[in-house]
């Protein structure tokens, strides 16, 4: 008998990459897939033939509960949420009612729906947001700095309460920056790549950028979702914090970028005002020790690695599109 996993967030960078783990692992694959005309299929594209997508919406439990009762999934994966820090300033609302509300829809139609489903919900780092203490673990204080941080704390502790409540198998984990050739060209990483081929290529002559000394811990998408399917794996349910326990700033992945195709970083970038954010997030960097410990999970891809990977992905990309 095949196991079966529901993915929200499918079409996103951490969807695309566990659905095609689970594939790999023997998976029967549901995407959830919200009924828009926007939806975009590029990142599974490639796997779209081996899996089931369903339209469903956080937004509306009806629809959750109904899509569970049809399809029986044993893993639920909550990956979707208004994802980008930058545009919850301008839509807290909505934010909340996706990233925190939208949670609690997903985790109540799996109480009513099926109980016995293992849940994961996508925590983040930028809950710890001004970070009461370095390196970030499980047991650090959140003291978020954004309303997409704030939202996500929410979301966290609802999962810990029906956990604890109704002694559902839920867990959280907490993933620090990961990134990939599949990055939105909103994160300032994928910024960065994509102006770094676009430059070479002679399409572009600069960077505009926000803060350039702001510090993150950045590990590889493809990495960390192996880690979700492990934490769903164990006897106990549990949360994890997710990262590689270092910390680079953003003019060091201009630095690897821009000299991974021979350029100067200072040649080419600009700072901009414009890109800084309300409430900046000092030092996030996770001490991953209890993954590393309780599931065996250790990181495969170095930064160099994943900056080198995501400007040859972006020169490939521009090369195929100018042809």
């Amino acid at each position: 008998m095949k196991k079966r996993a529901l993915i929200t967030g499918i079409t996103g960078q951490d969807g695309s990459y566990l659905a095609e783990f689970l594939l790999g692992q023997g998976y029967e694959v549901i995407g959830m897939v919200r009924r828009t005309s926007t939806v975009n299929f590029e990142r599974i594209k490639h796997i779209q033939e081996k899996i089931t997508l369903v339209t469903g919406d956080l937004l509306d439990e009806v629809s959750l509960i109904n899509m569970l009762r049809d399809h029986r999934p044993s893993e639920v994966y909550n990956l979707a949420a208004q994802s980008f820090v930058q545009t919850s300033w301008p839509q807290p609302v909505f934010t909340g009612e996706t990233t925190a509300l939208g949670v609690t829809r997903m985790l109540d139609a799996v109480r009513l729906a099926d109980p016995d489903i293992r849940f994961y919900q996508a925590s983040s780092s930028e809950m710890f947001g001004k970070v009461v203490e370095v390196p970030q673990k499980e047991t650090t204080p959140f003291y978020p700095r954004s309303p997409y941080g704030v939202a996500k704390v929410y979301g966290h502790w609802i999962t810990v309460n029906y956990r604890e409540s109704y002694n559902m198998y839920a867990c959280s984990g907490i993933l620090f920056n990961h990134e990939s050739p599949r990055r939105g060209l909103e994160f300032v990483t994928r910024k960065i790549s994509n102006a770094v081929a676009r430059i070479k290529l002679g399409l572009d002559e600069e960077l505009r950028l926000g803060n350039l000394d702001a510090r993150r811990d950045w590990g590889f998408a493809g990495d960390y979702v192996e880690a979700m399917w492990k934490m769903l794996q164990q006897d106990q349910p549990d949360d994890y914090v997710i990262a590689t326990g270092e910390t680079h700033s953003v003019r060091e992945f201009c630095d690897l970028a821009f000299s991974h195709v021979g350029l100067t970083y200072s040649d080419y970038v600009v700072m901009d005002e414009r890109f800084m954010r309300p409430a900046e997030v000092d030092l996030l960097i996770g001490d991953p020790a209890k993954a590393k410990g309780a599931l065996g999970w250790e990181m495969k891809t170095s930064f160099p690695d994943l900056v080198r990977m995501m400007v040859d992905a972006d020169l490939q990309l521009l090369k195929e599109q100018n042809r």
